[in-house]
């Protein structure tokens, strides 16, 4: 048994204008690859009511080695770096461990 502390992941981010068809055409492929990789607890994908150029993920890993992992991997480097990235005005990503 892992003696590590899970790591919840909240990124936020904002979309340029007219990149969000894009982005969301992205985020399929992003969140399903994700899931699949050993360290990932879950992986969701929320949209903003106020503000539909804002999307935020609700992720969660069973380590810090599991959210390294995730960000070194092959899917992280070309679709969010590589594609996303560049149609954002910015993201703000928190890590957090969970309390109770």
């Amino acid at each position: 048994m892992e003696s590590e502390k899970s790591i919840v992941l909240l990124a936020k981010w904002q979309v340029k204008e007219g990149k969000l068809d894009d982005v969301l055409r992205l985020l399929p492929q992003l969140a399903e690859k994700s899931r699949e990789e050993e360290g990932n607890l879950y992986y969701k994908v929320n949209q903003s009511q106020a503000d539909a150029n804002t999307i935020i993920l609700f992720e969660a890993y069973k380590s810090e080695a599991a959210v390294a992992a995730h960000r070194a991997s092959a899917h992280f480097q070309t679709i969010v770096i590589g594609q996303i990235v560049p149609m954002l005005e910015y993201r703000e990503v928190t890590l957090a461990t969970p309390l109770m």
